[in-house]
């Protein structure tokens, strides 16, 4: 039997959030990894969207309801389209924000133990998340961390009030499992 009177107050049980904010912020090398496993998933998720839209533009001539001008294919017709590049764009801006938000880590992020959280380490907001995919640059962003070298925080990072953090092994597999 144990003394409660006695009881350590750091032995209390700590949160997730409380266990998440101790994580170390992550540095540039393993953001730029992780980036480049995102672009491998963004190049299919835009082959499937760009499938998505032919197969609509076909269906759409063939019910008559879209004459496509002469010696123009469907493709040529989507790649002139400025609709065409903002459906693209709200793709994979809804790819990466729905990441963000659910869970705090895209596929990439995972591969490589990173996850984005609010500064007091709770899960982002849906505003966070949108604040993020207006102001990442497409990962230019990400260059700022070899500048602020103090907080290692990226110019989205520092738009929407978040950070990226490098988790331990542990603390990742136990992160993915509470997810699902």
């Amino acid at each position: 039997m144990t003394d409660t009177a006695n009881a350590n107050p750091t032995d209390a049980p700590r949160s997730t959030a409380q266990i998440h904010a101790e994580f170390a912020s992550a540095g540039f090398f393993r953001r730029l990894a992780a980036m480049i496993y995102d672009v491998l998933v963004a190049v299919a998720i835009i082959m499937l969207a760009s499938a998505l839209a032919l197969g609509c533009a076909a269906l759409l001539t063939s019910l008559g309801w879209l004459e496509l001008p002469a010696g123009m294919d469907h493709a040529a017709w989507l790649n002139q389209s400025m609709f065409y590049q903002i459906y693209l764009l709200l793709v994979l801006g809804g790819f990466f924000g729905w990441f963000w938000w659910r869970s705090g880590q895209t596929i990439g992020m995972r591969a490589w133990r990173l996850k984005v959280q609010q500064r007091n380490g709770h899960r982002i907001t849906k505003k966070q998340a949108l604040i993020r995919v207006l102001t990442c640059c497409f990962g230019l962003g990400n260059l700022w961390v070899l500048v602020d070298f103090k907080h290692r925080r990226a110019w989205h990072d520092y738009a929407a009030g978040t950070e990226l953090v490098t988790l331990s092994q542990e603390a990742n597999q136990l992160y993915y499992w509470k997810e699902l």
